[in-house]
């Protein structure tokens, strides 16, 4: 049976009322975890947060959890890894939308044609065609975002676990095409760590280089928010059980 989504509301906002517990991910986070190639992670020291664009490997469960995980790596002089160190509760946010800048209306046009006539005098017009078709093909193609609270650790260096953990997070971030490969690792590994490598910091950031560190978060709640604004939320656990919210 289709759950029932809870339009936004002050009460579906910030309370906790409608929490409901499960036992694994809702299959549409799922979904979304699956198909998303970045996500944003959110840390904060002595009240001031951080927000950083990251690559990350999502696993149901592993040899050394039997919970769903998220994995991530980071160079321990990250702003982030300094933020874990003194408060490990992070807050993660994935979609798998396709984004786009709309195409500018007729006025908008006209004002831009204008103020650059000066500039590109022979420029033609927007075909509206071309324009119809741009935001067919660029519209979103999915419905959901997801918000996913939890706490983050460090993996013991030189374990088996983090040994584990390299090598899947490596193999799920390893694509066919170098140049993706290195917009990956180049740009989401602390702006310009990893530079220079000609797989773009793939080895150093998942599997090799004896500085990065690999952080396990476990989750432990999620809302799920809809393009219309409806929200469900849910909390990780057994059914039958009283949710656990911020440790509460």
């Amino acid at each position: 049976m289709e759950q029932q989504q809870i339009p936004l509301s002050h009460e579906a906002s910030a309370g906790n009322t409608n929490m409901r517990v499960t036992a694994s991910l809702p299959q549409e986070v799922v979904q979304c975890l699956e198909n998303a190639r970045f996500l944003h992670l959110a840390t904060c020291s002595d009240n001031i947060p951080n927000v950083s664009l990251m690559n990350y490997t999502y696993l149901p469960s592993s040899p050394h959890s039997r919970s769903p995980i998220i994995i991530m790596t980071t160079n321990p002089a990250s702003k982030k890894m300094n933020n874990l160190a003194s408060n490990p509760n992070v807050s993660l946010l994935v979609h798998d939308w396709v984004s786009h800048r709309p195409t500018p209306t007729a006025q908008a046009r006209r004002l831009s044609d204008g103020a650059s006539a000066s500039r590109s005098p022979n420029r033609e017009p927007t075909s509206s065609l071309a324009a119809l078709l741009f935001n067919l093909n660029t519209s979103a193609v999915s419905s959901i975002s997801a918000t996913i609270n939890g706490s983050a650790r460090l993996v013991e260096r030189g374990s088996e676990e983090e040994k584990y953990y390299r090598e899947v997070h490596l193999e799920n971030n390893t694509f066919d095409n170098a140049a993706e490969t290195a917009g990956l690792f180049g740009a989401v590994a602390d702006g310009a760590e990893g530079a220079g490598n000609n797989n773009g910091g793939a080895n150093r950031y998942a599997a090799g280089g004896e500085d990065v560190r690999v952080i396990v978060v476990g989750i432990r709640d999620v809302r799920i928010a809809d393009w219309k604004g409806a929200v469900t939320d849910w909390v990780i656990g057994e059914p039958g059980e009283e949710p656990v919210i911020n440790g509460v």
